[in-house]
This record gives structure tokens, C-alpha cells and sequence, in this order.
């Protein structure tokens, strides 16, 4: 079995790591800013689904819907979910990491974990758009809290 893990960018967010939390974990706004994740339905109670539509990475806009589970809610600076037993073969792990640097500053990056018989095909054939979606969500999630914060 392997394992491999793609980081996303760290970006430097000027707000409090609470209020880039709270944007964060605001799905219904995700149309309004996240290039990667279009739409999220979850509760973020633990144990629960959490079902991602994302565009198709063939650029056709079309969309598709990616289900996981939560795993950890720790705000303001760990959430937390997995592919389960969803997806034979391949075991996928999303860390979501907010690190206050002040009382106005923060770092958010963000991991996405992939294990099992199939991870390493997974990667070969959507790594770089996976790579290419979390490091823009990071820049967006970045731009919109700054937007709101100086509000």
C-alpha cells in the first residue's frame, strides 16, 4: 500500500484565525468565492457526510459530487475529513489547517492524503488538478476573508 500527500500552498491571511474559521466553514457561501469547491452539504458534525461537488477537471463545467466523512472539527484550526470505505482501493484524507501568527494573522494550508491499492493511479491521473484546486481554494479563501475583514 502507499501513501502520498499533496499541500496545498500556505498562505498568510491578515484576520484572527476565528474569523478565517467561520468563513471557512460557511459552505453556503461557497459559490461566491471557492474556485474548487462549488457547493458543500454537511451538518460538521462528526461522523457525518460531507458531500463536495466540484467542477470536472476536464473543464467541460460539469460537476461532480465527492463524499466524505468528518472526521475532526477543531476551531479555529483543524478540520478533518475522509473518503471512509466509500471508494475501494483508495483512502482519502483532507486536512484543513488554520495557525494563528497573531492576534490578527494567520496561516491556512491545506492536505490531501491518498492511500490504498489504487493511490497511486489516482494521483498519476487527477494529482495535479487536486494540487491545482487546493492551491487556489487557499488564494481564494485568502482574498475573500481579507475582503470581509476589512469590512
Amino acid at each position: 500500500m502507499s501513501e502520498h500527500v499533496l499541500t496545498s500552498v500556505v498562505v498568510e491571511i491578515g484576520a484572527p484565525a476565528a474569523f478565517v474559521w467561520d468563513v471557512l466553514v460557511d459552505h453556503r457561501n461557497y459559490p461566491q468565492w471557492n474556485p474548487f469547491i462549488i457547493w458543500v452539504a454537511t451538518t460538521l458534525a462528526i461522523g457525518d457526510p460531507v458531500e463536495l461537488t466540484l467542477p470536472v477537471p476536464d473543464s467541460s463545467g460539469e460537476t461532480f459530487v465527492n463524499r466524505a466523512y468528518v472526521r475532526v472539527v477543531d476551531p479555529p484550526h483543524h478540520l478533518r475529513y475522509d473518503t471512509g470505505d466509500d471508494l475501494p482501493g483508495v483512502f482519502t484524507v483532507r486536512d484543513q489547517w488554520i495557525l494563528p501568527r497573531g492576534p490578527e494573522s494567520c496561516t491556512y494550508h491545506t492536505t490531501d492524503t491518498l492511500s490504498g491499492t489504487y493511490a497511486h493511479r489516482v494521483l498519476t491521473t487527477s494529482g495535479a488538478w487536486v494540487k491545482n484546486g487546493l492551491d487556489a481554494l487557499a488564494h481564494a479563501l485568502k482574498a475573500r476573508v481579507e475582503e470581509l475583514w476589512a469590512q
